[in-house]
């Protein structure tokens, strides 16, 4: 049996019943969920090919491996070819990107000998896929003082702190796991959502120099095109370690749905769909920042992804009584405890305009 600590999200319970209780309603923030419409090419995708009697490929219908390509391509964050080589990135589908994130190391073979770097303040999963996978675990933002790791996790933007690392430290980092052959995967699901700087792929030349060598690099649509309840996510780079997990993930049956295969095809082929959505959350960004610092609080990094990282302007409360403030004025956020860090709340972008607004009202000094 696995022994895994309590799922944080079932501890604000009582905060979410007092948030609730607000004579308009509760404005919950605490989650990124996406809540605006999936684009109509992707429902349209998905009803076309909705007759799928026969099993889909772990590895995926080529048609979807050329549009991740002809995406990632089109957006800068790779070439569709290694340097100096005939290799092409390699691509997989995952059942969204969560279980990538939590199979992982066991996909790679880590155990009990093994330790897995994650970072000093970040998505739980991190560690909970180590775990799973019996190995140990650190975490810091200082990689390389970590001796031997078999496995190295960057998020890029961060969930939660929507910090971007720079061209100059992913590259710093990404020769120093090749010198010494350790395996480096980058979460880059909010890549998309660069509000002050844009965020930067390791699978871009100008931080790997074509060597993609114990690269990888984890992609979602959930909310870039709305498409949560899909499941679909990939994995890209080093085509030797993609084939090594595609073998895996054969044994287990680990496919994405033949018809969710299709709507990725579409989602990925379009690029308007995302602007739109990308001025959604940059409307109701740029509303909640205003509010938050009106009512005496300080945004810290935040420069890209879908939250706000928030804390008191004059240091004063937890993160817990800070979320507690909030919810007291019916808006639910989340503590930072969930991702190592005690002073310091998370705030969604992922709630209506409207419920937007009426958060931005109630936190009116």
């Amino acid at each position: 049996m696995i022994r895994l600590p309590d799922f944080p999200w079932d501890s604000l319970a009582e905060v979410k019943a007092l948030a609730t209780a607000h004579a308009d309603g509760i404005v919950d923030l605490s989650v990124g969920t996406p809540v605006d419409p999936t684009p109509d090419i992707v429902q349209d995708a998905l009803r076309e090919h909705a007759n799928a009697p026969g099993y889909p490929t772990t590895a995926g219908l080529p048609e979807l491996t050329r549009a991740v390509r002809g995406w990632l391509s089109r957006r800068g964050l790779a070439s569709g070819t290694a340097s100096g080589t005939a290799l092409e990135v390699g691509v997989l589908p995952t059942i969204g990107s969560k279980e990538m994130v939590a199979w992982l190391p066991t996909g790679l073979g880590l155990g009990r000998e093994d330790t897995v770097v994650i970072p000093a303040i970040g998505y739980p999963t991190y560690e909970i896929g180590a775990m799973v996978a019996g190995a140990q675990v650190v975490a810091t933002d200082d990689v390389e003082s970590v001796a031997r790791p078999a496995m190295v996790w960057l998020n890029t933007p961060s969930n939660p702190t929507g910090a971007v690392l720079d061209l100059e430290r992913m590259s710093a980092i990404v020769r120093w796991a090749q010198g010494q052959a350790i395996p480096l995967v980058s979460d880059e699901c909010y890549i998309e959502l660069g509000w002050d700087t844009q965020p930067t792929s390791i699978l871009d030349p100008r931080v790997n120099g074509g060597d993609l060598r114990g690269l990888l690099a984890v992609h979602s649509l959930s909310k870039r095109s709305s498409m949560a309840g899909y499941r679909f996510g990939f994995v890209a780079g080093d085509p030797f370690m993609v084939d090594d997990l595609l073998a895996v993930r054969k044994h287990l049956g680990m496919m994405v749905p033949a018809p969710v295969q299709h709507a990725a095809i579409a989602a990925y082929d379009d690029d308007t769909h995302v602007a739109v959505q990308r001025d959604r959350y940059q409307a109701r960004r740029e509303l909640l920042m205003g509010a938050l610092v009106a009512a005496g609080f300080r945004i810290d990094h935040s420069e890209a992804g879908l939250y706000l990282w928030v804390t008191s302007n004059d240091n004063s409360g937890d993160a817990w009584s800070n979320t507690r403030w909030f919810a007291e004025r019916g808006i639910l956020v989340a503590p930072g405890t969930f991702y190592g860090d005690d002073s310091h709340v998370r705030v969604a972008l992922t709630a209506t305009d409207e419920r937007v607004a009426a958060a931005a009202r109630r936190l009116a000094p």
